[in-house]
């Protein structure tokens, strides 16, 4: 369990679908923001019971809405509404197997979520919607950037030169100071996203 930023914190554990082979470190990361009043869970997968001081911190200001930035993020979805009973959001169409069982109200690039929160296209043409926090200046992914290693990267895409990285660069008009992302290393800065616009995308290393 790690604090960003006033009012925005993160836990990182093993994902359960993980396994060799996969284009993605078994770490994955969870969010919690407050903002103007109102908490939110991003991507949430659930910890385990014994992890309490994670369970702790929750039960302190329980989330008043949970939001799936990804179709491919569902992960525990269904697990937080059943246990706060809140709001749920998320994309607009579910590509795998783990379609939530939540009816989800639609996020789509633009919207405004609870607590100010704002949604904004990753440009990769995989409904993923990124979200800016302004009262914590950061920013949030799913999976647009990975950090393999600890060093950022824009994941790779069919679409990388003509619109992923077009539509990350206008995210630099956001007065954003962090940036955080849910595979490898979880927290970065501005100085690092834009490093992260001029690296080689991020593919599956070749062998795996």
């Amino acid at each position: 369990m790690r604090d960003v930023t006033p009012g925005l914190w993160l836990w990182r554990q093993p994902h359960p679908d993980w396994e060799e082979g996969s284009d993605w470190e078994p770490e994955v990361a969870s969010f919690v923001v407050e903002s103007r009043g109102v908490v939110v869970a991003l991507d949430p997968l659930a910890p385990p019971p014994s992890a309490r001081d994670v369970w702790d911190r929750l039960e302190q200001r329980p989330p008043d809405a949970v939001a799936v930035l990804k179709p491919d993020h569902v992960r525990d979805v269904d697990l937080f509404v059943r246990w706060y009973g809140v709001r749920a959001l998320g994309p607009v169409l579910f590509w795998r197997d783990d379609i939530p069982k939540t009816e989800l109200e639609q996020i789509r690039p633009g919207d405004e979520l609870p607590g100010g929160l704002k949604a904004f296209d990753d440009g990769r043409g995989m409904m993923e919607t990124p979200v800016y926090l302004p009262e914590q200046r950061a920013l949030v992914f799913a999976d647009a950037l990975t950090a393999p290693d600890g060093e950022l990267r824009v994941w790779d895409s069919a679409l990388h030169a003509e619109r992923a990285l077009p539509a990350l660069r206008e995210l630099l008009a956001l007065p954003f100071e962090h940036v955080i992302v849910s595979h490898g290393e979880p927290l970065h800065t501005r100085a690092d996203f834009v490093a992260a616009l001029e690296r080689p995308s991020y593919s599956q290393p070749e062998g795996d």
